[in-house]
């Protein structure tokens, strides 16, 4: 029977592979569609935890300009990929002044915190950069291959708690997954086409390429000891910056005269 679990783990992992829009070979226990699935709830879930807290911010003018920067890059996001339009794309700006972070879950469900706004000083450019990274993610799937690697950490444990008779040892397992699913960073392959195709949504949304690279110079000098929680889930290799730099010219062809995109309608959670 221990046999027989641990050759069933082992052919689920083998057949739970697919290929991402980027042409890259991913491990996926959870499909697309059922990461968008339980994003929402988890989505919602914070949503209305914040809500109760008054931490989402109201104010016209930022909101105003998150969903312009926003909604440009969801305009190119949804060319690129159509099946995203019917996503619900929204996002929640959270009054957060100590936390330097931002992000989007399956399903177009973002959000930015007013630390990195204003700790990092954030040109409309450098907030194109985040947005763009972070809207890639889910388009590349990411997010289903992070809550698919949580999965399999904990099919791991749950094998080596069949093999000890352990079910203790299984328990720890489930419930390190459901955690592992919301803080696992994402793999520095997975950043890299984030970085890149974030870099190709903001350039044709109108914004400049090269401010991939300030917002990195920036995120590095306000590192600190600890560093900022962006890069907790955001590994940041040291050539991040110089990679970037070199891509900007190509990007640049992209759009030569940066021609601002359509503002996509969506929805700034209030």
């Amino acid at each position: 029977m221990k046999k027989f679990v641990l050759f069933s783990l082992v052919i689920a992992l083998l057949v739970a592979c697919t290929t991402s829009p980027t042409g890259r070979r991913q491990l996926m226990l959870i499909s697309p569609d059922a990461a968008i699935v339980e994003s929402k709830k988890a989505y919602l879930g914070t949503m209305a935890e914040l809500d109760q807290n008054k931490k989402l911010v109201s104010d016209p003018q930022l909101v105003k300009r998150v969903k312009t920067i926003t909604g440009r890059l969801v305009t190119e996001a949804v060319a690129l990929y159509p099946h995203t339009a019917e996503w619900e794309w929204s996002v929640a700006i959270i009054d957060d002044m100590e936390t330097i972070n931002a992000w989007c879950m399956a399903g177009g469900r973002m959000a930015i915190y007013t630390g990195i706004i204003s700790k990092l000083d954030l040109t409309d450019d450098e907030m194109a950069q985040i947005m763009g990274h972070e809207i890639s993610h889910p388009l590349a799937n990411h997010t289903a291959e992070r809550m698919s690697r949580a999965m399999a950490i904990n099919m791991g444990v749950v094998a080596a708690g069949v093999a000890s008779d352990s079910p203790g040892l299984t328990m720890t397992g489930a419930a390190l997954a459901a955690k592992l699913a919301l803080e696992l960073p994402n793999s520095r392959v997975a950043e890299k086409e984030a970085d890149r195709l974030g870099l190709e949504l903001a350039t044709r949304a109108g914004y400049k390429p090269e401010a991939a690279a300030s917002l990195w110079r920036k995120m590095s000098e306000i590192g600190g000891s600890g560093g900022p929680e962006f890069l907790s889930t955001h590994p940041a290799p040291d050539n991040r910056e110089k990679t970037l730099t070199a891509l900007a010219p190509e990007m640049q062809k992209l759009n030569p005269g940066l021609k601002k995109s359509a503002v996509y309608p969506i929805t700034i959670v209030q």
